[in-house]
């Protein structure tokens, strides 16, 4: 039940943290194997045996998650005076593990650079969610690719797409009117990374009504706009591999320099 409950949590990009009993010794409530799930409000499913031990757990569990660090926690049984958990004679080691959600990759805008955005973006390994109003273009023969399809205004991604640190979002829309209606919602949220197609006078004129709006200069850096590392790239597959290298580079902290290396060259002598 755990492992299929934790996938779920991972497909769905739930923050969430898997406690473990791993070690036990003497007299406790649980024994090795036992496993509970720590959501990241607080709530949890399954008990590693109540009372202050569970207490603690679910504390170290909510830093975990914060950190994006396992560890491991050391209880005893032996002496609340002394700061155990209880006094039942035992001890035991709980393994915590933040559940990484999938790599999540949404794309505003369904049209022909959004579909290979998406077909890139599977093919890759992410969890593809497209997002478009207009209901025509929001469907799986438009984006066969897509695993989640979301007819809905811009503005209202937030409500219906959960944003990790794990989550990459490309705008592929069609006008600065539909970025300027829906970044706002998104770019104080912990995505990794956000993406605006475009030319960079398009770019000028949406900054310009944001900050207008409201969104600052540090929040408007976070954008990159227009997206994509420069390969002169002109096809709308050509304009997905710019992306998604972009992407990558932001990823795994690249520069997205050539890596030519001109080799020195020694005669050997006679």
């Amino acid at each position: 039940m755990y492992y299929q409950r934790i996938a779920e949590v991972e497909k769905d990009g739930i923050p969430a943290a898997v406690a473990v009993i791993v070690s036990t010794s003497g007299s406790v409530p649980r024994r090795e194997g036992t496993k509970m799930v720590i959501f990241d409000d607080g709530t949890f499913e399954g008990t590693i045996g109540g009372g202050e031990v569970e207490h603690r757990v679910i504390k170290e569990a909510l830093e975990s998650l914060q950190e994006s660090k396992s560890r491991i926690v050391h209880y005893r049984f032996v002496d609340v005076k002394q700061g155990d958990v209880g006094v039942c004679g035992g001890e035991m080691d709980v393994y915590i593990e933040p559940i990484r959600s999938a790599l999540t990759l949404v794309v505003v805008g369904a049209g022909h650079v959004g579909k290979e955005v998406a077909r890139l973006g599977k093919w890759l390994g992410y969890r593809v969610v497209v997002v478009d109003d207009r209901r025509q273009f929001a469907t799986q023969e438009m984006v066969p690719d897509a695993d989640e399809l979301l007819n809905c205004e811009i503005s209202q991604i937030p409500e219906h797409v959960t944003i990790t640190d794990q989550t990459y979002i490309v705008f592929t829309t069609r006008g600065t009117e539909i970025d300027v209606d829906g970044l706002p919602g998104l770019i104080d949220s912990p995505a990794a990374y956000i993406g605006v197609i475009g030319s960079r006078r398009r770019w000028e004129v949406s900054a310009q009504q944001l900050f207008e709006k409201g969104i600052n200069k540090e929040q408007l850096s976070r954008i990159h706009s227009p997206v994509g590392l420069d390969l002169n790239a002109e096809t709308p597959q050509e304009i997905a591999v710019s992306i998604l290298a972009q992407m990558i580079m932001v990823r795994h902290s690249g520069t997205g320099k050539s890596k030519q290396h001109t080799p020195v060259l020694k005669m050997k002598r006679k």
